[in-house]
């Protein structure tokens, strides 16, 4: 279009820009901006709107916002695209402001966002007017407005919420999508609202069309986890049927918490002064569940020195999850310390002969040498009574 720059109307130019936004390519929507002015399309309405979504894409708020100050006669698409850059660029007061300051009626798409900015500001009063404002003008019920309503109470921790999910479930016009469910979810397990979180899980399950796999699964896991009932997430994920990532991580989320519970019981309540190998069974545990940086942290605030139980245990996590990054830096710390064991670095020996660096295990090998250190022979016994074989 740059090229033939003859024949063109507003079609052409806000083609031209949406083409801009799709490829991120700022210096190319400006010249199609000064395209616009030198032809004289600037006031043209669907151009205007076309550049303003086109600068708040590139979250240039500045740009965006000298555009929307020159249309004489803002719209609604106008004014919501103004309001939307506003809130994505983290300016969320400046939106609801903006929100305020409209001389035209917002539609669904406006108030969506206007909630989205209440939520992020916890501002539980003005979200509750925009709300009102939603149920006295807006004729016809929409289930992306209503997961918005529904999610700003969960954030600001309102029992509202509870109510409108129930109002949905037993309306006949609007029916909870998987996104409603996951966000009722999300919030139940940020406020620990377990009875609600129950009843929602009662709720799927007479769902024969919603399949308990993906993000309404993980979102049941991490709500009983974060409520405390380790145990029914166990069970729920035991039900899955395809396990991702987030699956897993979700449920040994809860067995990490539960063996965190114990360990503290231990501490506090038994008057139990862990040992060291209880210190070793918390990094593996925070290791084998892919916590690697906690694993970490938690043996850093050990208040004795990490022997070569410790140091292997983190070791160990490093290559499972094949994090080399970390297990250099463990490596370098181990061999620096003074729990350094023929255990561990035979571990390190290992961990390099897998990933065939041989040059590395054999350096290891020769520092073992230099130090006296010697792997014994592995054997085995079996008891043949009376005789040890």
């Amino acid at each position: 279009m740059l090229h033939y720059p003859t024949s063109h109307n507003h079609y052409t130019f806000t083609y031209a820009l949406k083409a801009c936004c799709f490829l991120h390519d700022d210096n190319k929507g400006r010249e199609v901006h000064a395209r616009v002015i030198k032809t004289g399309h600037f006031s043209d309405t669907f151009i205007q709107n076309s550049l303003l979504h086109f600068y708040v894409t590139q979250a240039d708020i500045a740009s965006a916002t000298r555009v929307f100050n020159s249309i004489p006669k803002p719209d609604v698409v106008s004014w919501t695209s103004m309001i939307s850059g506003l809130n994505k660029c983290g300016f969320v007061e400046e939106a609801i402001v903006k929100f305020m300051s409209m001389d035209v009626p917002p539609n669904s798409t406006t108030l969506v966002i206007v909630m989205s900015a209440c939520s992020s500001l916890g501002a539980l009063k003005f979200g509750k007017s925009v709300h009102g404002y939603c149920m006295r003008k807006l004729s016809e019920r929409n289930v992306i407005l209503e997961n918005a309503v529904l999610d700003f109470y969960m954030r600001c921790g309102s029992l509202v919420s509870a109510r409108l999910f129930q109002e949905m479930v037993q309306g006949d016009e609007v029916e909870p999508n998987e996104a409603t469910i996951v966000n009722v979810l999300s919030a139940c397990s940020s406020i620990g609202a377990l009875s609600l979180g129950q009843w929602v899980n009662s709720y799927i399950s007479a769902r024969p069309d919603l399949v308990l796999n993906g993000i309404v699964g993980n979102a049941l896991i991490n709500m009983y986890v974060k409520c405390g009932e380790v145990g029914m997430a166990v069970s729920v994920f035991k039900t899955l049927v395809c396990k991702d990532n987030i699956s897993w991580t979700c449920s040994h989320t809860g067995l990490v918490d539960q063996g965190l519970m114990i360990f503290n019981a231990m501490k506090n309540v038994y008057r139990i002064a862990p040992q060291t190998q209880h210190y070793a069974c918390l990094v593996d545990m925070y290791g084998r569940a892919g916590f690697l940086e906690e694993a970490e942290s938690f043996m850093k605030e050990m208040p004795t020195e990490a022997d070569g139980a410790v140091w292997g245990a983190l070791l160990n996590a490093c290559k499972i999850h094949g994090n080399e990054k970390m297990f250099k830096r463990i490596r370098n710390g181990l061999l620096k310390s003074r729990g350094v064991s023929i255990g561990t670095y035979a571990l390190v020996s290992n961990t390099y002969t897998t990933h065939e660096r041989w040059d590395e295990a054999d350096k290891v090998r020769d520092e073992m040498r230099q130090m006296g250190l010697k792997k014994l022979a592995a054997y085995s016994q079996i008891d043949v009574d009376p005789n040890i074989l």
